[in-house]
């Protein structure tokens, strides 16, 4: 796997200050992708062991909420078995971390076709980008198809289940958990 940024202070990809890793590697092809770069499974620099140690550093820090995966496609046949073993250490290691990841595809997919790691995320940001929808006003996502969804709560409901919270900024309001 190759990985397109490794970011150690994001504020924009979830809640507080997240790791967040852009992995290469995307067949989806959003018109207007914000990181078309990142299609390519060649581009950026390979995943390593040295790669892993830096992001389980950086998560060492008290400052540090959690991981986010973005892309690229984190999804991806070709992401997912270095992905997983990541996710695997990291909760291992930080259980108080919390694993956002970004994806074009749907949970509804992703619970059948890729349990294992989806079973290791906290939050996923489901759905295409779609430039049609894009709006502002949304947090942590782009397009208004995309939804935030708790993970864990909807693995036990075996549907998808909204993560608590405002996700959309309200007129004069710089809160987003009102």
């Amino acid at each position: 796997m190759n990985y397109a940024a490794l970011k150690k202070f994001d504020i924009a990809n979830g809640p507080g200050v997240r790791v967040s890793l852009f992995v290469s590697g995307c067949r989806h092809r959003c018109k207007n992708c914000f990181n078309s770069e990142a299609w390519d499974f060649n581009y950026g620099k390979p995943f390593t062991d040295e790669t892993k140690r830096e992001i389980l550093t950086e998560l060492e820090k008290d400052c540090i909420s959690g991981l986010s995966l973005l892309g690229g496609e984190p999804f991806e046949p070709e992401n997912i078995p270095a992905l997983t073993e990541l996710l695997k250490t990291v909760k291992a290691l930080f259980p108080e971390k919390k694993v956002w990841c970004y994806t074009g595809f749907e949970f509804e997919v992703l619970k059948e076709k890729a349990r294992e790691m989806l079973s290791l995320t906290d939050v996923l940001v489901d759905g295409k980008f779609i430039e049609e929808k894009k709006s502002p006003d949304l947090i942590f996502r782009g397009s208004s198809n995309q939804r935030i969804i708790d993970v864990q709560k909807s693995l036990k409901e075996d549907r998808a289940i909204w993560l608590d919270g405002v996700w959309e900024r309200r007129m004069g309001s710089g809160n987003i958990y009102e």
